[in-house]
């Protein structure tokens, strides 16, 4: 495990500046990169938790404020329901456009940080989920760790609800790794059986994992957090990105 320096950078965007929370190992090497995408309520405490283990790992994480276009930089959404409804709100709001300026945007930092090796991955939870999957379609991004992205199935991620990613993940050369929960209404069986034929026909390199969870099961606050699940999660994530990129 590595030591961790804590810190965030503003990155310039067309649509304004981006905060970019970034954990860092400290020890002078050189690290994978990986982009973290938060759920709807952007840096909450879990999710500052999850990249700070991911880092101690051995990697050099930025999580970009996904609304930052929205909301003034260092805003953090409650878990209560008038967090969820706005950040329900500004995700259909936010233009896919935006979402994948974004992704550049932080991979082409991550890419000349003294502290990157020049390999990148993603990962993200829920809503993030969904943009580590449209970040696996950069051609810089190698592998992507998706864990129950939500609005795959339906296409409706973005302004106009139209978005494109399950079409063009039928071709994505990145590595993909899902990891769902089986109890999640907010991707239920017929729209994980959909994603998975998709990738199976079009022979994607992606990898697939289901258990007895509900959404959101990896975020430790709350009454859907189940650690030992946790656990074995992220242990698939580091295996997978141990192979992909470490």
């Amino acid at each position: 495990m590595a030591t961790l320096c804590e810190s965030f950078v503003d990155l310039e965007t067309s649509r304004g500046a981006m905060r970019v929370h970034l954990f860092t190992p400290e020890g002078g090497g050189r690290y994978p990169g990986v982009v973290f995408y938060s759920e709807i309520f952007q840096a909450t405490g879990p999710i500052r938790r999850m990249a700070a283990a991911l880092a101690g790992e051995g990697y050099l994480v930025a999580v970009p404020e996904v609304y930052h276009e929205f909301e003034p930089l260092g805003t953090v959404l409650a878990y209560d329901a008038e967090g969820t409804a706005r950040g329900n709100a500004l995700k259909v709001e936010k233009e896919i456009a935006s979402y994948d300026e974004d992704t550049a945007v932080v991979v082409r930092f991550l890419l000349d940080h003294e502290s990157c090796s020049g390999k990148i991955a993603s990962f993200g939870v829920c809503l993030g989920g969904h943009l580590a999957l449209r970040a696996g379609l950069h051609p810089d991004v190698r592998a992507a760790g998706a864990f129950y992205p939500t609005d795959v199935h339906t296409g409706t991620l973005g302004l106009g609800k139209r978005d494109d990613t399950l079409e063009r993940l039928r071709s994505a050369e990145a590595a993909l790794l899902f990891v769902f929960g089986r109890q999640d209404p907010h991707v239920p069986v017929e729209g994980r059986r959909m994603i998975h034929a998709a990738l199976e026909d079009a022979g994607a390199d992606f990898e697939w994992h289901e258990f007895n969870a509900a959404h959101a099961f990896l975020r430790d606050e709350g009454t859907r957090y189940n650690p030992a699940l946790a656990r074995v999660a992220m242990a698939l994530l580091l295996r997978f990105f141990t192979e992909k990129i470490g």
